[in-house]
């Protein structure tokens, strides 16, 4: 007959065999994007393996996406404890603190990425940098924001976000011709490309080409509605305010 003692550990190894079946169903739903099936998943790793860091920091993902930021930035500096080098968590955690306009504490979180990154020779993190230029676009220094767009841009071939970001910056700065380059740059290489489309829409406008302006207009409201919506330009894609003026003084004159 088996001890208690036996018992326990076949308990105990049961747990652990069931561990990364159980990791990799939270995961699948985390990408999923089924957050709700998701966040039950964590905590039942979380209870199993209170020191996996991976774990809190996807859980923080989850709460963050399901509007807990406090929770959210509660799990990425557990992450921290678990895993001090790693940088995820602070990109993680800078995010969560960006949806509650935190931005010392975003701007700090992405700037250590940066430094440790500089510290050990390592290229620059291209999500820390545009990260970081979305925070001085908020705080209104849209001239660091541009600098920090074309460094994650530069850090990460492709980054084409980044790319556009670095544009419509300009285009608030004032350098239209700069601007329009890269937007029509982005545009050769990314046909389908909404952000681009329609940031070139608002400049074109802003020039006074208003055919030119209503054809990309009608590729970029195709592409992705949610460019018809001032409130989501500021608030959730982060354009500058001249841009997003631009763009609204076009639809209000053109019917959306």
């Amino acid at each position: 007959m088996p001890t208690l003692l036996a018992l326990v550990l076949s308990l105990q190894m049961a747990v652990s065999a069931a561990l990364p079946h159980l990791f990799d169903q939270a995961l699948s739903a985390s990408r999923e994007g089924d957050f709700g099936r998701a966040l039950p998943l964590w905590d039942q790793v979380i209870e199993i393996a209170p020191g996996d860091a991976a774990a809190w920091s996807n859980r923080g993902n989850v709460r963050l996406a399901l509007g807990d930021a406090e929770a959210a930035i509660a799990d990425q500096s557990q992450a921290m404890q678990l895993d001090p080098e790693s940088p995820d968590p602070h990109l993680n955690r800078g995010t969560a603190e960006e949806a509650l306009q935190r931005w010392d504490a975003a701007e700090a979180d992405y700037r250590w990425i940066l430094e440790a990154n500089a510290a050990a020779g390592e290229p620059q993190d291209a999500s820390a940098l545009y990260n970081l230029g979305n925070v001085q676009g908020s705080r209104g220094d849209w001239a660091a924001a541009r600098e920090s767009f074309v460094q994650a841009a530069d850090a990460r071939p492709g980054f084409a976000m980044a790319r556009s970001s670095g544009a419509l910056a300009a285009f608030q700065l004032g350098e239209l011709d700069q601007a329009e380059l890269e937007l029509r740059r982005l545009i050769r290489r990314y046909p389908l490309f909404a952000d681009a489309r329609a940031g070139l829409t608002a400049l074109l406008w802003r020039r006074g080409a208003r055919g030119e302006a209503e054809s990309h207009w009608a590729s970029a409201s195709g592409l992705d509605p949610r460019y018809r919506q001032p409130e989501w330009l500021l608030e959730i894609r982060r354009w500058p305010p001249e841009p997003v003026q631009a763009l609204s003084d076009f639809l209000a004159l053109n019917n959306g």
